[in-house]
């Protein structure tokens, strides 16, 4: 499996965490089951290879150049053949920067770019394909990107969501939701409407996919951490909580997940 990482220009810094690319081919006849969990980011993905299935009917794989927002819960992909694609990695709350809609809209969800660009995806879709290696990829996509940047956005709502996100990520999720709006100077309804607006999901769903992140991040750290303490250092109130969490954003117990999936944060990584 062919997998590379890039990070974005300086330009680009403030809304993209990073690209990837990732290329992998099964042998004929064998196919394999991805579970997706909440990462807390969005992506732009473009699948340059055979598409995989979904197997949540409510998130269907309808074209080859996607639009991931916040998941609020997991599901499986059906991986068969030639597994190759490029994808965008967005900050959390910067996909309102490139398209002129609340991102909310993309909440839980796989939406076609050509919804949204319809004269230009083909284009941009041909340039990726035949662009040789990541770099070249990534000089086209930026070059989309800087295109599509919007003109008319809210800097200061921005600016006022970017710093949530900034507690939010120094506290590992471990912070209320009315301390987030105060520091905002927003009523805790403003705040939770201008949130979802740029983030794409709640602040309380999105505290709770960080805290999961953090909880993995920390495993992958200290593989030897017992279940007890891990609940209570990434600030769960017991381990009904962090299991009930789990359950919720991966289908499984801590226990089940730990075991079955090697720990990476999105997120922290």
């Amino acid at each position: 499996m062919d997998y590379q990482i890039v990070k974005p220009s300086a330009k680009l810094a403030p809304f993209v965490k990073h690209y990837w690319m990732l290329d992998n081919c099964l042998p004929q006849g064998q196919e394999h089951v991805q579970r997706i969990v909440p990462s807390g980011l969005a992506e732009l993905i473009f699948y340059l290879g055979d598409r995989p299935g979904s197997k949540d009917l409510d998130k269907p794989l309808s074209d080859n150049v996607i639009i991931t927002g916040q998941l609020n819960d997991f599901y499986d992909l059906e991986v068969k053949g030639r597994m190759s694609l490029f994808a965008v990695v967005f900050l959390p709350y910067s996909l309102s920067a490139f398209f002129d809609i609340p991102a909310v809209e993309f909440n839980n969800r796989h939406t076609p770019l050509r919804f949204l660009f319809r004269d230009k995806v083909n284009e941009l879709e041909d340039r990726i394909f035949q662009a040789d290696g990541l770099q070249h990829k990534v000089v086209v996509v930026e070059k989309f990107l800087m295109s599509s940047l919007q003109k008319s956005l809210k800097k200061y709502e921005f600016k006022r969501i970017y710093e949530a996100v900034e507690r939010i990520n120094l506290s590992r999720g471990q912070v209320e939701i009315e301390t987030l709006a105060s520091d905002a100077c927003l009523s805790r309804k403003q705040f939770e409407r201008t949130f979802s607006a740029f983030v794409g999901t709640s602040p309380r769903k999105f505290l709770r996919t960080v805290r999961f992140q953090n909880a993995i991040k920390e495993k992958s750290l200290k593989p030897d951490m017992k279940l007890t303490e891990l609940t209570y250092q990434c600030g769960y109130y017991d381990q009904a909580h962090m299991t009930n969490d789990f359950r919720k954003l991966t289908g499984l117990s801590p226990r089940q997940y730990f075991s079955m999936c090697e720990p990476f944060s999105d997120y922290f990584g």
